[in-house]
């Protein structure tokens, strides 16, 4: 027994020895294999029972089986040190400080939506529009009914709309049921209401819809425009933006306008420039599709309903109406494909090397 005594403390200090200096797992691996492997240091020992008398066998079996106990604690020890070690390397070559600004921008810039809005504000601004705000939470009466969308109003089958359920239907007259607004055109009774005519603003702000996909988000943003004048043409109207989209995109842009419809205005009509990417000229391009041409825009002339609802006479002035989606001008402008990618928190994705 003193023969297989002295092999054991050997097997023992050799491995203590040997798993010291070990700093992966796959190394640990090895290590495993090379003591309680078919080949390895204990199961030759284990081999070498047949070779003792019966009355020995029990406790050379015994002192074995410790062995074996021992060097298994000792791996299962090692590896989890190991793995903690690993999974802490892991997570310091992936983590991203946030104190860092992100490449390829300054430090303190804005995300890209804001850096869209301050820019189209800023246009409008030089083109005589001061900026108007108003509640995200509104009245039903301000979000549709004084925009010319009574309750049976098919228009609001077109936005699926969040309501408070604890809110009051009416006071007797108009409704008082309150909801996320759908779009920014409260803002606009609200100013005409307080400012009068006549009156130049634009109202930026998040809206509440219930959609979620590539490219329509349950909140969203939106910029409008109001400008309400004496004899105000719809020239003015098509001037003021064609201005705004070179101006926002940085050059001269082909644009069209096409026939539409919206209830607070009438005449209606939409924009569309020619693709920021392909420029038309690319029957394969992603943002375009191969038509050429990019739907930018809605418009129209402000129908005399909304005007009377903003407390000014339509006999006496007139006015125009415009809103575009501020997220949809930022992708466009940025190459974002995916809508969720402004607001999902993914940072890793303006970090690789998109200049967003």
């Amino acid at each position: 027994m003193s023969d297989l005594e002295n092999q054991v403390e050997e097997v023992k200090s050799s491995f203590d020895r040997a798993v010291v200096s070990i700093a992966t797992t796959d190394a640990l691996q090895k290590l495993k294999v090379q003591y309680l492997g078919k080949k390895g240091a204990l199961t030759v020992l284990l081999k070498s029972l047949g070779s003792l008398s019966p009355e020995e066998r029990p406790l050379a079996g015994e002192t074995l089986n410790a062995l074996r106990d021992a060097l298994e604690q000792k791996i299962e020890d090692k590896r989890q040190t190991l793995i903690r070690a690993e999974d802490a390397e892991a997570e310091a070559l992936g983590r991203v400080d946030v104190t860092l600004p992100p490449r390829g921008r300054p430090a303190g810039a804005f995300h890209p939506v804001a850096q869209t809005m301050h820019e189209i504000v800023a246009i409008m601004q030089g083109l005589g529009y001061s900026v108007a705000l108003g509640p995200e939470i509104e009245e039903d009466y301000y979000n549709f009914e004084c925009l010319n969308m009574p309750s049976w109003h098919p228009a609001r089958d077109m936005q699926d709309t969040f309501y408070f359920p604890d809110s009051e239907e009416s006071d007797g007259e108009t409704s008082k049921r309150r909801l996320l607004r759908t779009h920014t055109s409260p803002v606009q009774v609200r100013a005409m209401l307080r400012y009068g005519a006549p009156l130049r603003i634009v109202c930026p702000g998040r809206v509440y819809r219930r959609d979620n996909d590539p490219t329509h988000s349950p909140m969203f943003n939106q910029l409008e425009g109001l400008l309400v004048e004496k004899d105000v043409s719809f020239s003015v109207l098509k001037g003021s933006l064609i201005e705004l989209m070179n101006g926002f995109f940085g050059r001269e842009l082909k644009s069209r306008f096409r026939a539409s419809y919206f209830p607070f205005t009438e005449p209606s009509m939409e924009l569309d420039i020619e693709c920021v990417e392909c420029g038309g000229k690319n029957s394969n391009c992603r943002v375009c599709r191969g038509t050429g041409w990019l739907e930018v825009c809605g418009m129209g002339m402000t129908h005399p309903f909304v005007i009377r609802a903003g407390g000014i006479d339509p006999e006496e002035y007139n006015g125009f109406a415009f809103g575009m989606g501020l997220d949809r001008m930022a992708m466009l402008k940025y190459g974002i494909n995916d809508l969720r990618y402004l607001f999902d928190g993914n940072v890793s994705y303006f970090l690789s090397g998109r200049d967003a």
